[in-house]
């Protein structure tokens, strides 16, 4: 299993992930359900009209933290890139077929594809053990 797999499988087994960012000096965590891998990179979709959206256009770090029922826990820190593509949209889509009911001309909401660069991501767990998985 190549790493990035490592890291999406659990990921995938985490219904829902908590990303952090910076708002000003404020730190911010909010629940958030989807990332995919696309293109060579984690992917996350989110509305471009929400805070998150805004608080990374200013300040492109952020981490993500996402626990199983196993006492483990994946941090996933980065550095974000937008990609505003079709393509990539229509990749989310796939993915989560839901977000096209959401994010369309009718709503007139737009989806937002951020892709993270200088990743790390590391596994740890109860027992104090970590686990770097990921570092690019």
């Amino acid at each position: 299993m190549q790493p990035h797999e490592e890291m999406m499988e659990f990921l995938k087994s985490c219904p829902v992930l908590y990303l952090a960012t910076v708002d000003g000096y404020l730190p911010r965590v909010r629940p958030v359900g989807f990332s995919m891998w696309y293109n060579g990179h984690l992917c996350l979709a989110l509305g471009k009209h929400k805070q998150v959206y805004k608080q990374l256009l200013d300040n492109t770090n952020l981490e993500l933290c996402a626990a199983n029922d196993r006492g483990e826990w994946l941090r996933v820190e980065g550095t974000v890139n937008f990609d505003n593509s079709r393509e990539a949209r229509e990749a989310a889509f796939k993915v989560m077929p839901q977000l096209a009911d959401m994010y369309n001309e009718e709503t007139g909401l737009k989806l937002g594809i951020v892709y993270l660069d200088r990743l790390s991501a590391k596994l740890f767990s109860m027992s104090g053990t970590v686990k770097e998985i990921l570092r690019y």
